[in-house]
């Protein structure tokens, strides 16, 4: 990758910020648009994180990872504390790869 294209994508990205905040200027944003806003993070972070749980480089693999990942989602829709979570998240995945090498 060039380092060119690096200078020039942050310069991209940091005129956009810029740009953003001269065209609203000291006016806010209606309650919606906030609202949408506030949940960008939390969709890119869980994009994110399927993405490396279901492949490896440029292929689709499903493995104990996604058993752990689904394990800690179930845990974080019953509400529990963020430490069971990541231990239920990473002893069901320890597991299924221990019963793989089992088998």
């Amino acid at each position: 990758m060039s380092w060119w294209l690096v200078a020039w994508l942050s310069l991209g990205a940091y005129a956009l910020k810029v740009l953003g905040l001269v065209v609203l200027g000291g006016r806010e944003l209606p309650a919606v648009v906030n609202r949408c806003l506030t949940l960008i993070p939390a969709a890119l972070l869980a994009a994110l994180i399927m993405k490396d749980t279901v492949t490896v480089g440029q292929e689709l693999v499903i493995d104990a990872r996604l058993v752990g990942v689904s394990v800690a989602a179930a845990a974080t829709t019953r509400r529990l504390p963020l430490t069971a979570v990541l231990i239920l998240g990473v002893g069901s995945t320890a597991l299924v790869r221990a019963a793989a090498r089992l088998i």
